[in-house]
């Protein structure tokens, strides 16, 4: 059957300024990382990016490497894309990135120009576009010149290969110094995407200020702490879980006694709010207007659902924020 959107899909969802741009993205984007790989059944991979679309999500989030082998995840949207979206790609945006590891040799790896110039190639490919709208500097090269970094990025936008630029994972300085050589190029950095969390706040030590300073939006990924901040841990890992099947990025060391203590009482917190703890947890990143969207994975319909529902209590009392900071210290 042909997909047909729900006419309602912009109703409820809440879209944000990002940055000083025109650009708004929606409180909440949806990240297509290893979930959306070749190792998943494609049409429940469809179904996600579907039913997303349908909750108001426009902002699908990509990169080079995505998915395994690296790069099956653009596949995997590009289908979706001609399948069921190829009347609406205006309305939608599409970021993909480029810096990590991503093929054999001296030139897939890193901030030159040669790999930023044709990882996007590559991506515009599999992805079956003419540009994505935000291209990311995936982390920082210190092996490369900031000034060839960001010269590749707005070579690109210049092409018309991508709209926007953006950076990932820069740190303060690092970020100053991107902005800087951008600004000499005339062409402005739209967004940072940083790792930022109730379990992670380093972002708080200067970049978030720094953001709001330069007008540059930003999009926090892994908000749920790579599901730690969800109902799962709240009692220990279950047996089902990433954490106890040592994922890549999520061992059982991660789950200490401390975590699940936190969690534990953030959770108590959550269910007074009348929420889920991932529920709360992406209203805390949204809180107070830094943060232009929160990026969410997902493995199945119902965990991007309860994540969209976040956005029925965004508020905060100043009390509620003080035992949070409590529990968190």
């Amino acid at each position: 059957m042909n997909y047909q959107p729900n006419s309602q899909r912009y109703d409820n969802m809440l879209y944000n300024r990002c940055g000083n741009s025109g650009l708004k993205l929606p409180a909440i984007s949806l990240g297509l990382w290893h979930n959306f790989g070749d190792g998943f059944v494609f049409n429940h991979c469809r179904q996600m990016i579907q039913r997303a679309f349908d909750l108001g999500i426009t902002h699908f989030d990509l990169a080079n490497n995505y998915g395994w082998p690296g790069g099956s995840s653009e596949e995997t949207l590009g289908k979706v894309l001609k399948l069921d979206f190829a009347s609406h790609r205006d309305e939608l945006v599409i970021s993909t990135k480029a810096g990590w590891d991503m093929w054999p040799g001296p030139y897939g790896d890193e901030g030159s120009k040669k790999y930023l110039v044709a990882s996007l190639d590559q991506s515009l490919r599999r992805l079956g576009l003419d540009y994505v709208d935000i291209y990311y500097h995936h982390r920082p090269d210190p092996n490369t010149p900031i000034e060839e970094t960001m010269g590749a990025l707005d070579l690109l936008v210049r092409q018309g290969k991508a709209l926007y630029i953006g950076i990932s994972s820069y740190n303060v300085e690092e970020s100053r110094a991107a902005f800087a050589a951008l600004q000499k190029l005339g062409t402005p950095c739209l967004i940072h995407q940083p790792a930022y969390s109730m379990l992670d706040r380093t972002v708080e030590d200067g970049l978030l200020d720094l953001l709001d300073q330069q007008g540059v939006g930003s999009i926090a990924f892994f908000p749920l702490a790579q599901g730690i901040l969800t109902n799962k841990y709240v009692t220990g890992i279950p047996a089902d879980s990433r954490a106890a099947r040592g994922m890549r990025f999520l061992q059982p060391s991660h789950i200490t006694d401390e975590i699940i203590s936190k969690t534990s009482r953030l959770h108590e917190i959550a269910q007074a709010r009348g929420q889920s703890l991932a529920q709360m947890a992406i209203a805390w990143v949204l809180r107070g207007g830094h943060v232009t969207s929160a990026l969410v994975g997902a493995s199945k319909v119902s965990q991007i659902e309860e994540n969209v529902g976040a956005l029925q209590n965004l508020s905060f009392t100043e009390e509620e924020l003080q035992v949070i900071d409590h529990i968190l210290q």
